[in-house]
């Protein structure tokens, strides 16, 4: 209790197309990225698709669910995104490869029912900025905060191991990566090998 913040939250997606999924991602993505920044200072990047992370270390993460209407009723009914940061924590299970919270960075302890409500008028801001003026801002600061942009980074897609360079993230969300070749991922077809 109190050593990190853990919230749902119900998105009426609605004014979205089922295809703009990851314009809710990103735009959720960039508040918390913003809000950790707030307290933690530079270096709070996005790790595509949506972890927060501070330095090289996980701060945390972001898992989206949504409702689909019928077969026939292809419409997107509801969207509920769930939001985990490390806030308070002075320690982490051993099995987590690379965890950090914000008293870690800054030293001091918060009230996470304080930053919880901050976090939501956060997402709330971004989501106006997204309907008002459209996804061109909100993919503009994923991208520059953009975890290992232009750097090379170890990747995995079934059981083979490769090296590439980020180079950028499309509007559609896929992960563009540089390696001989310019290849391009959709989430959940390759993942990040962290040591």
């Amino acid at each position: 209790k109190g050593a990190g913040i853990a919230l749902s939250i119900i998105i009426d997606p609605r004014p979205l197309l089922i295809s703009q999924q990851f314009q809710l991602s990103a735009f959720v993505a960039v508040a918390a990225r913003e809000f950790f920044a707030r307290y933690a200072g530079p270096g709070v990047t996005i790790k595509w698709p949506n972890d927060i992370y501070w330095n090289d270390k996980k701060a945390g993460g972001i898992l989206i669910e949504s409702g689909i209407g019928s077969k026939t009723d292809n419409r997107w009914i509801w969207a509920i995104a769930g939001i985990g940061l490390n806030i308070n924590q002075d320690s982490f299970a051993p099995d987590l490869p690379n965890p950090v919270s914000l008293h870690q960075v800054t030293g001091q302890t918060y009230d996470t029912a304080e930053l919880a409500r901050a976090l939501c008028a956060e997402v709330d801001a971004h989501f106006r900025l997204l309907l008002t003026k459209g996804f061109k801002p909100i993919h503009k600061q994923y991208l520059d905060h953009l975890y290992k942009k232009d750097q090379a980074v170890q990747l995995k897609k079934e059981n083979r191991l490769f090296e590439a360079v980020i180079k950028t993230v499309r509007p559609g969300g896929q992960l563009v990566v540089q390696h001989g070749v310019e290849e391009e991922y959709s989430f959940g077809e390759v993942e990040w090998v962290i040591r």
